[in-house]
């Protein structure tokens, strides 16, 4: 069963900086994609950013140029790096990795609040 922990949410200003961190228990080179997707109020999930396992990747249009999605050396541990956040960037922060066979697995969530 794979395991993911996201980590790094919390209460930033507007024009700050957050680092997402998303743990997963085996290597992320073994998933088809990794993508963050976010909860915000009001309105459904929405990814916002994607990883393939080739490296290849892509951002939500409300996110480009200010999000950049990454992952680590030893490929255990996808990382969200938000910068010039909004206060609409409101909003609970999942980890999501969909293996080849198409079966998907979800952290349980980290909240991250932008608000003067």
């Amino acid at each position: 069963q794979v395991q993911l922990a996201e980590s790094g949410g919390g209460l930033v200003q507007p024009g700050g900086s957050l680092r997402l961190s998303c743990r997963a228990s085996e290597s992320t080179s073994s998933f088809a994609d990794m993508r963050w997707v976010r909860q915000t109020p009001g309105r459904q999930r929405e990814w916002i950013a994607a990883l393939s396992g080739r490296g290849f990747t892509d951002y939500a249009d409300a996110v480009r140029g200010r999000f950049t999605i990454s992952t680590d050396n030893d490929k255990t541990t996808v990382y969200l790096q938000m910068n010039s956040l909004k206060p609409e960037d409101t909003g609970v922060y999942y980890c999501n990795a969909v293996t080849p066979g198409k079966t998907a697995y979800w952290g349980q969530g980290t909240q991250v609040t932008v608000s003067s």
